[in-house]
Parts: C-alpha cells; sequence; structure tokens
C-alpha cells in the first residue's frame, strides 16, 4: 500500500512542475535575516517566486508540537512585570500594580473566589478543557503539518502552508484563546462547572453499579 505524502512532499512536487528545485532547510535564527511575508497562496508564491528570477525555493519541514495544545499569550515574564508591575510591593512606587488592583476593585465584577486574572495569568493551561475537539489531534503531535517556503536572498520573501487538518486545529486553536482573552474568569468557571459535570456523572455510575436491578419475576422461573 502507497503511503500517504506528507503536505511538504506534496507542495515540493508542485514546485518541480514549476521548474523549480525546492531545497530542503532548516531554519537556525529567525533575526538573523531581513524577512518578507508573503500574502498569498502557494500558486501565487511561485510566480512571485518567478518574478524575482528565483531558480530554487527553501523548503522547510513544520511538524505539530505538542506545545500548541497549550495557551500562550505571548507575553514572557518581564513584559509581565513591565506591564503589571509586583502585587506585593509596598516600596511606595509608581509601579502599575496599584493601576491593577484599583481596576480590580473598580471595574471587575466577575472574580473567581476574590481573585482578578489577565489572560497572561492563564499562560499554560491546556486548551483541550475550552475545546475538547482538540483532544483528537494528540496522536498528530510530530507530524508533518505545513512547510515554510522561502525565495532566498538578501530580503527573503517568506509563506508558510499548511494541510487542510492542521488548519482546522489552528482554529480551534484561536477559539479557545479567544474564550480566554475575552474572558479569563469566565473560562476557569467554564472549566470547573465541566469538572464537576464529570463528577456528578462519576458518581451516578457508581451508585447504578452498587444497586443493581431487581431480579422480576420473569427472571426468575427461567433459572426453574
Amino acid at each position: 500500500m502507497a503511503k500517504n505524502k506528507s503536505i511538504s512532499e506534496i507542495i515540493c512536487d508542485y514546485i518541480k512542475k514549476q521548474k523549480l528545485s525546492p531545497i530542503p532547510v532548516q531554519t537556525l535564527n529567525e533575526e538573523a535575516v531581513s524577512t518578507r511575508y508573503f500574502g498569498g497562496d502557494l500558486k501565487e508564491f511561485i510566480a512571485a517566486a518567478k518574478t524575482l528570477g528565483a531558480k530554487g525555493i527553501f523548503v522547510e519541514e513544520l511538524y505539530l508540537e505538542d506545545d500548541e495544545f497549550y495557551y500562550d499569550s505571548g507575553m514572557d515574564d518581564e513584559e509581565y512585570m513591565a506591564l503589571y508591575g509586583n502585587d506585593d510591593c509596598n516600596c511606595g512606587c509608581d509601579c502599575k500594580c496599584k493601576d491593577k488592583k484599583g481596576k480590580k476593585a473598580k471595574d471587575d465584577d466577575s472574580d473567581v473566589d476574590g481573585v482578578w486574572f489577565e489572560p497572561e495569568d492563564l499562560d499554560g493551561l491546556d486548551l483541550t478543557l475550552l475545546k475538547p475537539q482538540m483532544a483528537k489531534y494528540i496522536d498528530r503531535i510530530g507530524e508533518c503539518c505545513g512547510a515554510r517556503l522561502t525565495v532566498p536572498g538578501v530580503d527573503r520573501l517568506e509563506v508558510e502552508i499548511f494541510a487542510d487538518w492542521y488548519d482546522k486545529f489552528a482554529e480551534l486553536v484561536d477559539e479557545a484563546s479567544e474564550i480566554i482573552e475575552e474572558d479569563p474568569n469566565g473560562a476557569l468557571e467554564a472549566i470547573e462547572a465541566m469538572f464537576k459535570a464529570e463528577e456528578e456523572a462519576d458518581k451516578s455510575v457508581k451508585k447504578i453499579a452498587a444497586h443493581p436491578p431487581k431480579k422480576t419475576a420473569k427472571s426468575k422461573s427461567k433459572k426453574k
């Protein structure tokens, strides 16, 4: 049985048909070059490459990674501290922790146990808790999901092409992330409610198992 081709192999085949050479590469330092991101599709990218006089195209395979299943606000620790400061600060400075506390007391009425959350506070949250449909993609971790194509030059022209299944996965990631960004406290409440519902369902199953149905007169008569 013939092996199904990955999205990267399909793209390389198409590049060859267009009389261009696909050149496998790996990006070592994205900040070391000036990159122009192309806004069109694969066919338009190939046409642009030919217009630029390219003889070949760099092809870098992209893979589904396990950290894509967890929320990432894009804010690192230094940015977080610069934005919100330190809630325990008692130094009398003008850090923004006072503003955050004031906003909590004044504007927010959706606290969970008296705690006011920012999306950045939920970095690392398992997104499958908000979008259970994502769980079906866990088996695809490590699978090729797309390719990054680059026209080499001083200013690189670049586009990323993904498999259809990855596009669907990415939509679920965006939807789950949007839930967090619109209402972090509401997202946590929804997860808590889901866990409680599962606990109640487990209790119901245990009760049924502990109390088997009574034997009817009909079932008893069959044993005689």
